[in-house]
């Protein structure tokens, strides 16, 4: 397929137009006119771009990529041995922010309450980022905690009270601790996201309200991971996610 076809399916799909993001969404570094290999992954560090080139793709796909507002606009240091591997090997670098975070079934909060056990009730928050719904089971938030740490392959922190009873959560993947207040006045019994600020803790015990902190590659990864098996299914082009280790 052509670039440009692989560009025009996943602005049909992600519509990103719709959003207010923190960079640009779409094309980034313009490599090859042709598309048959691509891979993807959360974050477009050096590490994965290396992989990419090692197995002759022409096209990486994902969820972080570069240009974010308020960075260094300077093409020094890390930021000119990424573009300069993009370009050299004629790599073509897609990035989905925001429109991946908030897809109906290909995004990292659908993806997240599929693998969690999550029945999606509804949608607020900033830009409907901040997704709410009850678990199939109703339990502690301890056995809560650990049913994510099982399904992520992670230990999450917990916050608060480990005892509560959790039937109605609330989450949104990455770095979305800051919803936490808009989260609790949804009424849940838990918050579930990727990262975690001093704050948080303080909150979670005078709310009441249990917050998991699972890691924000951990719960990013399966938007990314899903979006490229819709583009191989609807394109042909061979498409292999490449999940590189991240504590964070």
């Amino acid at each position: 397929m052509q670039r440009s076809e692989l560009i025009a399916l996943l602005d049909a799909t992600l519509e990103p137009w719709r959003f207010k993001d923190y960079a640009p969404n779409g094309l980034q570094v313009e490599g090859r006119d042709a598309v048959r290999k691509i891979v993807t992954g959360v974050t477009a560090s050096q590490a994965l771009l290396d992989v990419a080139v090692a197995r002759g793709a022409d096209a990486v796909l994902v969820h972080h990529g570069y240009f974010w507002k308020n960075e260094d606009a300077r093409v020094t240091g890390v930021k000119r041995r990424r573009l300069k591997t993009l370009l050299d090997a004629e790599l073509n670098l897609l990035a989905y922010h925001l429109p991946l975070d908030a897809h109906p079934t290909l995004g990292n909060n659908a993806r997240l309450a599929e693998v969690l056990g999550l029945a999606l009730e509804g949608q607020g928050g900033e830009q409907g980022l901040l997704w709410h719904g009850r678990v199939d089971v109703p339990q502690s938030a301890r056995d809560f905690a650990a049913r994510v740490a099982a399904r992520l392959g992670r230990e999450p922190l917990l916050l608060g009270p480990a005892g509560k009873t959790v039937h109605r959560v609330a989450w949104c993947t990455g770095g979305a601790q800051g919803f936490f207040a808009d989260a609790v006045a949804m009424g849940v019994d838990a918050f579930v996201t990727g990262e975690v600020s001093e704050q948080n803790h303080h909150l979670a015990e005078e709310y009441g309200v249990a917050f998991v902190a699972a890691g924000h590659h951990a719960t990013e990864r399966y938007g990314i991971k899903a979006l490229g098996e819709f583009v191989a299914r609807e394109t042909g082009a061979e498409v292999e996610f490449v999940d590189l280790p991240n504590p964070v």
